[in-house]
């Protein structure tokens, strides 16, 4: 994907007139879903623990339109100029192989297949989508793209689900179509974001609650620095990380590792290989640092958070080792020059730090980072601020 649209009316606009030239008529509706930010809780989702994500005002838009027939067509501003084509009674997940160029296309044929799978009558369907969601940033473009074709797709069949039932929609699609094994943050953050919140999931029974982020009232800005390193959920690295878990709750005779506190580390380091000791850690002080942090949003505000912030990175670097020396570059001079804390976000293996920045020194970190890059010869990074916005929605 590359960046086309920004969000809104004009935005949206630009999507249906896409939709026409490619299809030949208009589109039934638009619809669109957020990346998201990690604010803090990295790897924790799928360890059944805590998270605290929010959407952000970068968005995937999708136009559709019904067909009176099986097939689908799919197309985009990012991939190859014919549609990707296929019939929903004769898909087959294993074998579906849009190309390179439609590589993309696996998302929302997955989620057409998944939700013909949870008994939703999904009609046969044309697709546009574009987006400016950055791709392998960290940002969640994935589950931006199966919230907005989740959220169309039901409404072209007429089922009543819930935000939630739609999320995890979007998951099931990205585990079992795609092949990425991710939890279910990405897309509850996405169907469930609101102004100026970050959601407040318990991944393991789903209970969640928005939680006020107060950035502008404490004079803060969220800024999101994409090293452009290029990571993906559905190599090796997330996946090891995943397995390195389950092998450690396994060996410490638990559920999940949400199941474990810090009481519980001294037994884990006695019985665990120094690696997985190390992993489990981090996902124990994560779950902590996720519910202090949302203790102190509501209690502190924004402003009191950054030390956690830093301890989450220095423990996604050392412990989970999943960092790479332009992340730690981005939050090393992010916070030299005035973040109030900073650290990396998403699965990790390059994508995109974050920094809590006063206003007034927005530019001085700006520069900071971007002078830190280019004196080590690394690639310049994108650097933008993001607000915490609403969730998926129709057009």
């Amino acid at each position: 994907m590359t960046p086309t649209d920004t969000a809104g009316t004009a935005g949206a606009a630009a999507v249906a007139v896409a939709f026409t030239a490619h299809f030949g008529h208009a589109p039934d509706g638009l619809w669109q879903a957020p990346g998201r930010v990690n604010l803090i809780g990295e790897h924790t989702d799928y360890n059944e623990g805590l998270v605290l994500p929010f959407a952000i005002d970068r968005t995937t838009t999708v136009a559709v339109a019904a067909r009176s027939d099986r097939r689908v067509l799919l197309a985009s501003a990012f991939g190859a100029a014919a549609p990707v084509e296929f019939d929903l009674d004769t898909f087959n997940p294993e074998t579906f192989e849009p190309g390179p160029a439609g590589a993309w296309a696996a998302y929302p044929a997955g989620v057409a297949w998944e939700l013909e799978r949870a008994g939703v009558s999904v009609p046969g369907f044309e697709l546009f989508v574009s987006s400016d969601v950055p791709v392998g940033a960290g940002l969640s473009s994935s589950a931006a793209l199966e919230c907005a074709v989740a959220s169309a797709l039901a409404a072209l069949a007429g089922a009543d689900l819930a935000a939630t039932d739609l999320a995890d929609i979007g998951r099931r699609a990205e585990n079992n179509v795609v092949g990425a094994p991710t939890g279910i943050m990405d897309q509850y953050a996405s169907m469930l974001g609101a102004e100026d919140c970050a959601v407040y999931l318990d991944c393991r029974d789903g209970s969640f609650a928005r939680v006020p982020l107060g950035l502008e009232e404490a004079g803060l800005v969220c800024l999101v620095i994409d090293t452009k390193v290029s990571h993906a959920h559905a190599s090796g690295g997330y996946a090891a990380r995943r397995a390195s878990c389950a092998r450690g709750a396994e060996l410490m005779g638990v559920a999940a590792l949400r199941d474990l506190g810090a009481a519980d580390l001294p037994r884990a380091e006695s019985i665990l290989d120094g690696e997985t000791f190390r992993r489990v850690r981090h996902i124990v002080h994560e779950n902590e640092r996720v519910a202090r942090t949302a203790g102190l949003l509501e209690s502190r505000g924004a402003a009191a958070i950054g030390a956690l912030l830093d301890a989450s990175h220095r423990s996604m670097r050392d412990d989970f080792e999943i960092s790479c020396p332009e992340l730690d570059l981005a939050v090393d001079t992010a916070r030299a020059a005035g973040a109030i804390g900073a650290r990396m976000t998403g699965g990790g293996f390059g994508g995109s730090a974050i920094a809590l920045v006063p206003g007034p020194d927005i530019g001085r970190v700006e520069e900071a980072v971007q002078q830190a890059f280019a004196g080590h010869g690394f690639r310049a990074p994108d650097i933008f601020a993001v607000r915490a916005a609403a969730g998926a929605r129709r057009l």
